[in-house]
């Protein structure tokens, strides 16, 4: 069972905002409910990253004035949190959506 389904079980929904996830109705988590929360929350956010409808990629290539610099490689992210990671480093960069 995915661990989405289970509080969907349970009557609860999540969401993600920003980097936190949202499980509501709060008002009627129990402890057992918040421990499954804490223990699975990876898998929680993971799942509803996959289910948001936006591409995200383990590897994003980087050029610079149109040649190769490098792969940025990491966990998955969408296009614009590469370019943001991308620009952190090298300002003047692309990354290319190919």
């Amino acid at each position: 069972m995915a661990a989405i389904d289970y509080l969907t079980q349970k009557g609860f929904s999540a969401k993600v905002s920003g980097k936190r996830l949202i499980v509501s109705p709060a008002s009627r988590l129990t402890d057992d409910v918040r421990k499954y929360i804490k223990s699975h929350r990876l898998e929680l956010l993971a799942e509803l990253a996959a289910n948001d409808g936006q591409e995200r990629r383990s590897n994003w290539r980087i050029t610079r004035a149109g040649k190769p610099l490098c792969t940025l490689i990491g966990e998955p992210m969408t296009y614009p949190e590469a370019l943001e990671a991308a620009r952190w480093r090298w300002p003047d960069v692309e990354v290319p959506r190919d």
